[in-house]
């Protein structure tokens, strides 16, 4: 079959590492489309090189911007590439606004969509995300869900006969990258990390960096912790920091970084501080306690079983609660295993 992959984030790379190295293995003709949504060095073309992703076949070259704007150019420029490339099946990744561009534009078009990590919600239609990941999945003609809970989920909606439950496909990411990772990082040494507990933090979500009131709070209260904190910082939360403002002197903030270093600086961290939703996985994955400054969360699983703590990012002791999480002695496997390997079965049975 012609495969139209669909990318344009860090989580989504990060998914189609594995899953395009099968698909080539497996005769299938993919073409990988980069929406250009992450435009920059560090958050798209390392990712590709960490990974061993080839180059996108089509860049789109879209970029930041108002969402409304940036749908709709994704959507005529997508619209234009499948016209003229004519695939059989549409692969759309997670819940960006490359995800929702990529399906309409397929569903208009009456081409098969597969939606990977299909059946995740937040209930908080605030989000961008929850309204992408929503309409989504009631567009896509094969839905393949990442835990139970998406299962539930989507057999609530009606989508069960759509559904199947392979499991996450970052798991196979994270197995085939983390002894790479860390044969070939030298960022924890190059920070003089070794040796040294520290946290690592990660924030983007727009509700807690587009204030600078919000952002600085949130910093602050981390101030209070006391503790070693690497702090990668996003561009667009680096663009909010008032040019005034000194983080706290236990939080170092340096370059986003690109997936293997980024993993070796989780595995060697003492705990993981985020907002990302792609985090409290890798987080989980590596047996890492995390903290999750939101109110609520798509992997509910991780906080059932009590390795993730949701803390509302406007609370004013954070530190304290952070300080008082102790996670369980076991973790039960939620994200299953060999999950590229039922994905492609699924495909391959499609032609």
């Amino acid at each position: 079959m012609r495969i139209f992959s669909i990318v344009g984030a860090r989580p989504q790379f990060i998914k189609l590492a594995p899953l395009s190295a099968a698909l080539a293995a497996g005769m299938h003709q993919e073409c990988i489309v980069h929406t250009g949504q992450h435009y920059d060095y560090a958050m798209s073309e390392k990712f590709f090189i960490d990974l061993g992703i080839r180059k996108p076949d089509i860049h789109l070259e879209v970029g930041a911007g108002n969402q409304t704007v940036q749908i709709t150019q994704m959507m005529l420029k997508l619209e234009t590439a499948m016209q003229k490339e004519k695939p059989d099946l549409v692969i759309v990744f997670g819940d960006t606004n490359s995800t929702l561009a990529g399906a309409l534009i397929a569903a208009k078009l009456n081409i098969p969509i597969i939606h990977i990590e299909a059946g995740l919600r937040s209930f908080n239609r605030t989000m961008p995300e929850e309204i992408n990941r929503i309409v989504t999945d009631h567009l896509s003609k094969y839905l393949f869900a990442p835990t139970q809970t998406a299962v539930d989920n989507l057999t609530k909606e009606g989508l069960g006969n759509s559904t199947f439950f392979t499991g996450d496909i970052m798991v196979d990411t994270m197995k085939n990258s983390i002894a790479i990772a860390l044969e070939k990082s030298t960022i924890v040494a190059d920070l003089k990390l070794q040796n040294q507990p520290y946290n690592l933090l990660t924030l983007h979500r727009h509700y807690n960096v587009d204030d600078k009131a919000t952002l600085e709070h949130i910093i602050n209260q981390l101030g209070e912790l006391q503790e070693k904190i690497i702090f990668p910082v996003h561009p667009r939360t680096k663009k909010m920091l008032a040019a005034t403002y000194t983080a706290p002197k236990n939080i170092e903030l340096i370059e986003p970084q690109g997936y293997l270093d980024f993993i070796a600086l989780e595995y060697a961290a003492k705990r993981i501080i985020t907002d990302s939703g792609g985090i409290q996985k890798e987080a989980y994955i590596l047996g890492k306690p995390c903290i999750t400054l939101r109110t609520e969360t798509e992997w509910v699983e991780t906080v059932k079983e009590k390795w993730n703590l949701l803390i509302n990012p406007s609370q004013k002791n954070i530190a304290s609660q952070i300080l008082n999480f102790i996670v369980p002695l076991k973790q039960p496997n939620i994200f299953g295993d060999a999950v590229t390997e039922k994905m492609i079965k699924i495909i391959n049975d499609l032609n």
